[in-house]
């Protein structure tokens, strides 16, 4: 390896937004995280919805819109039912 080239390989502190903040190293000193090993769904077991732009709803939206075209094809056909009895 050459000299001189690489850069300080130093003491450095975590903080999640948690609140957890534990020390590690790093070339920077500072590190501010969103998830650390305290409250990552994966260490923890818990599931933790993160809903980044919308996209569950959009996804609710979407299976509304195609749950209510076939109720309405249901009250179609009941609507034919009722007027071939009559």
């Amino acid at each position: 390896m050459k000299t001189g080239i690489h850069p300080e390989y130093t003491e450095c502190k975590v903080h999640c937004s948690c609140g957890n903040e534990f020390t590690t190293r790093s070339t920077v000193s500072s590190l501010r995280v969103e998830l650390c090993s305290e409250c990552h769904p994966f260490y923890t077991g818990k599931q933790k919805l993160v809903d980044t732009g919308g996209r569950v709803e959009r996804f609710q939206r979407r299976l509304e819109k195609k749950s209510a075209p076939a109720k309405k094809g249901a009250k179609a056909a009941t609507a034919e039912k009722a007027k071939q009895e009559a």
